[in-house]
């Protein structure tokens, strides 16, 4: 990475870090409770047991901040690996069908197994994205055995539609449409700790995975030929790549369902910054990611308060219209 590249990526990482610290802060402190700053700072330090508020903030506001930057870096850090792996400015876990995949193995596990566990439901989950992913790319290397975008895409939008369609006819026969559609409607309000420590250490083996991946993915944006020529095992690199979208994008949509658009709008506004070295994309993607989470679960409080608006829509105003733009642009070649 060169000097300029260096420093741009240090100076986004300072600016975004300061916001995301604020957006915590802002977070924790606001809700239907008034809750001042020292009554958290002492719900941390000298919690007791007997005040409600401190229960507030311990077992409530702080698992959903976590919560939420840990799902935020992870759809907006598997959105960068897929966009560079593939070369395919439209590519997100969403689009691969890999959050059609988990919604599909929740509504079986509501259906035929109403009584499992959250550590059941994370195990599905994370069954339910694997398979989908193997069957983008069953269908997409039919014919041809390279990840060309338009086939990826309609690879993938076939294999969403279809496993949603599936969720639906689940949902109807069995009578489970409520409970599915909260879920898939996207939403941090449930995050409780042991969701955490569950889906947590996940997450962030995927970040550190991905971060560390960040060089290969550099290298296998310019192209197998290219990413070979370099000396790079692209199909070894490439599964390893997968793997951490799988880890990325199963955890978070555990924690706050399968909302969509994160992972593709993110690494498009980080790039603007930072330039298309995903040693510098992908560890701002996390930030801007977790940042941008943050930002539409307080949002989600406020827009309709006391009610909450899920999360997914609002991400859907913003991402439909910026999907659509993306689209018209991919002829001009890729950013």
């Amino acid at each position: 990475m060169s000097a300029g590249g260096q420093k741009r990526m240090t100076l986004f990482l300072l600016a975004v870090g300061a916001a995301v610290f604020l957006a915590a802060a802002l977070s924790v402190l606001y809700g239907s409770m008034e809750i001042t700053f020292g009554q958290v700072v002492n719900a941390v330090i000298r919690p007791d047991a007997a005040d409600q508020r401190h229960i507030v903030v311990r077992e409530l506001r702080i698992p959903r901040t976590l919560g939420c930057i840990l799902a935020g870096a992870a759809f907006s850090a598997a959105g960068s690996l897929m966009q560079g792996v593939t070369r395919n400015p439209l590519a997100d876990s969403g689009l691969l069908g890999i959050n059609a995949g988990a919604s599909f193995a929740l509504a079986l596990c509501l259906a035929f197994l109403p009584g499992l566990g959250f550590t059941g439901v994370v195990i599905f989950s994370f069954l339910g994205a694997s398979v989908s992913m193997l069957a983008v790319y069953g269908l997409m290397s039919m014919r041809h055995r390279k990840l060309e975008p338009v086939r990826l895409v309609l690879a993938g939008s076939a294999v969403s539609i279809f496993l949603s369609a599936l969720s639906q006819a689940v949902s109807i026969f069995f009578q489970i449409g409520y409970d599915l559609t909260f879920w898939t409607a996207g939403g941090a309000a449930g995050i409780r700790s042991r969701q955490l420590l569950l889906a947590g250490p996940v997450i962030v083996s995927g970040l550190v995975a991905a971060v560390l991946l960040s060089g290969r993915v550099s290298m296998l944006s310019l192209g197998e030929d290219a990413a070979k020529g370099l000396g790079l095992e692209v199909e070894r690199s490439r599964f390893l790549c997968l793997l951490t979208v799988l880890l990325l994008a199963g955890g978070a949509v555990a924690l706050t369902g399968p909302v969509a658009f994160v992972g593709l709008l993110v690494p498009h506004v980080v790039r603007f910054f930072t330039g298309a070295d995903y040693r510098a994309v992908i560890p701002c993607s996390m930030a801007a990611g977790a940042f941008f989470m943050l930002t539409a679960d307080i949002i989600s409080r406020t827009i309709n308060a006391p009610a909450e608006t899920p999360i997914g829509l609002i991400f859907s105003l913003i991402g439909v219209p910026f999907f659509i733009w993306i689209a018209r642009k991919e002829d001009k070649g890729f950013d």
